[in-house]
């Protein structure tokens, strides 16, 4: 048995296919989700999803959103969404470092919580360069 996963974002489809199991990143912490899985709405954090395909497992950034599951259905609709495997390595590196001095240079309380956003979301374009796919 399997589960159908889609994840949008507003601009275009990441990914419609077919999987056995995926755990997610949301607001309260990860979720497991295997097929015949309870109904449930959750607010998705900025995170790795991991998508097992048979025996192999991929994985893909999310920056925040929402997802559905029910009927064996999983629906994910975020901000933004990356496949880890076209992420650029030097590219995200680089963006954390910019990430981390910026969060240093920071100054009130709207560029700190920007600076933290935006080392969030470099921070999970990395780890999920790092994860064992």
């Amino acid at each position: 048995m399997s589960l159908n996963l889609c994840v949008l974002t507003p601009n275009r489809i990441i990914w419609d296919s077919e999987v056995k199991e995926i755990i997610l990143a949301t607001n309260s912490g990860q979720i497991g989700v295997l097929p015949n899985h309870a109904p449930i709405a959750t607010a998705v954090d900025i995170g790795i999803l991991r998508i097992r395909l048979n025996a192999q497992w991929v994985t893909m950034t999310l920056m925040g959103g929402f997802a559905r599951i029910g009927n064996n259905e999983i629906t994910i609709l975020v901000n933004d969404a990356e496949k880890s495997s076209d992420i650029d390595p030097q590219e995200a590196r680089e963006t954390l470092e910019i990430a981390e001095v910026n969060l240093r240079k920071a100054e009130g309380k709207r560029q700190t919580i920007e600076a933290n956003l935006a080392l969030r979301r470099a921070r999970t374009r990395v780890e999920a360069i790092n994860a064992i796919s």
